[in-house]
């Protein structure tokens, strides 16, 4: 692949208006060009509505034109997409979206786009979307206890299973623990029929999607019929020590601090732990401190605790997904300021 400077090439479409930069690209191998592309230049469409850059495709060049920094991010996107071909992989609108994040300015994912971490799974390898996932997933290598807290969608708990999954198919562990405390998310479901596994299997549901995301079905079923895996509410763990397991504790933002160390203190020999949450979505009932909060300002900084934040950038689901969390996070902002601003200023005393 050559990148032609504006200057020796011009764009097959002029800069917009007030906007400075061209740059054009050109690739050496058509038909990897029109998988970069995407059926009907979707991938292409995708990367405009991302940046707010114009790129027009002729022949086998892009021309690429807009805001400075943008058309940067958007060159480094299409170059890592393109290695991306030449090494044999297939794109997908997510794919695509993962390189535009990883290549903004000011992501510093630390590592080539080519070398970032990736968890490897006997369904493949699963590298990071984001910078965020990139600094969760450098934690999750290397630290026994790893929090991760940042809004839905930002891959907290899938990227915790794949890692649990990796390292039970490689015998690094034993097992895999997966609990969630059973807390109602704002609706009364009343008294549930049916056994205790058929009562609390609702709570846990998104857990079993990720792992059957990580194994073929029937192993999952296998292996938590040998007891390799157990899904469990959290009032479960009580009075047990986990050795050898990988132990991850989901939507730990409805826990209470005594439910919170309670977990934490289960942990045994060759264990490994991740506890992720949200702290904006707290279902306990009013007035109860949440145990992930009170988690994080006790055990933060403790060596061999790794926490990883997450933001809204980092959100990986559909776009719509973080331009909510971004709607949410500036309303309770300017009703924070709002609740500032009315109350009454302090009237100094007198003196004598």
């Amino acid at each position: 692949m050559t990148q032609i400077s504006a200057a020796d090439q011009p764009p097959a479409t002029p800069p917009p208006t007030g906007l400075g930069r061209a740059v054009t690209l050109q690739f050496g191998n058509n038909a990897l060009l029109s998988q970069l592309l995407g059926d009907h230049d979707r991938h292409l469409m995708r990367i405009e509505q991302a940046l707010g850059v114009r790129l027009a495709c002729r022949g086998n060049r892009i021309a690429i034109s807009g805001d400075p920094e943008q058309v940067e991010t958007a060159q480094a996107a299409l170059n890592t997409l393109y290695s991306r071909l030449e090494r044999g992989q297939q794109l997908t609108g997510g794919d695509v979206d993962a390189a535009v994040r990883l290549s903004a300015r000011g992501s510093d994912p630390r590592l080539p786009l080519a070398d970032l971490p990736a968890i490897r799974t006997r369904r493949g390898a699963i590298q990071p979307r984001s910078p965020g996932q990139t600094a969760y997933m450098d934690m999750l290598s290397r630290h026994e206890m790893v929090f991760g807290v940042g809004p839905a969608g930002t891959g907290k708990t899938y990227l915790a299973v794949a890692q649990a999954v990796a390292m039970l198919q490689t015998g690094q562990v034993d097992r895999i623990i997966l609990s969630r405390p059973a807390v109602e998310a704002g609706e009364r479901l009343g008294f549930l029929p049916g056994d205790m596994k058929e009562k609390v299997d609702p709570y846990l549901r998104p857990l079993y999607d990720a792992l059957n995301d990580m194994m073929p079905g029937d192993q999952v079923i296998r292996r938590m019929a040998a007891g390799e895996i157990e899904v469990a509410p959290l009032a479960f763990m009580r009075g047990r020590t986990l050795a050898h397991a990988f132990a991850i504790l989901d939507e730990a933002q409805n826990t209470t601090p005594m439910q919170m160390k309670m977990f934490l203190t289960r942990m045994g020999e060759g264990t490994r732990m991740v506890i992720t949450g949200d702290p904006t979505q707290v279902d306990l009932p009013t007035g109860v401190t949440s145990g992930l909060a009170d988690a994080l300002a006790t055990v933060e900084g403790v060596q061999g605790i790794g926490v990883a934040r997450f933001g809204r950038q980092d959100v990986v689901r559909h776009p719509l997904v973080g331009r909510i969390v971004e709607a949410y996070d500036q309303r309770a902002t300017a009703a924070r300021d709002a609740k500032r601003d009315s109350r009454p200023t302090p009237v100094p005393r007198e003196r004598g």
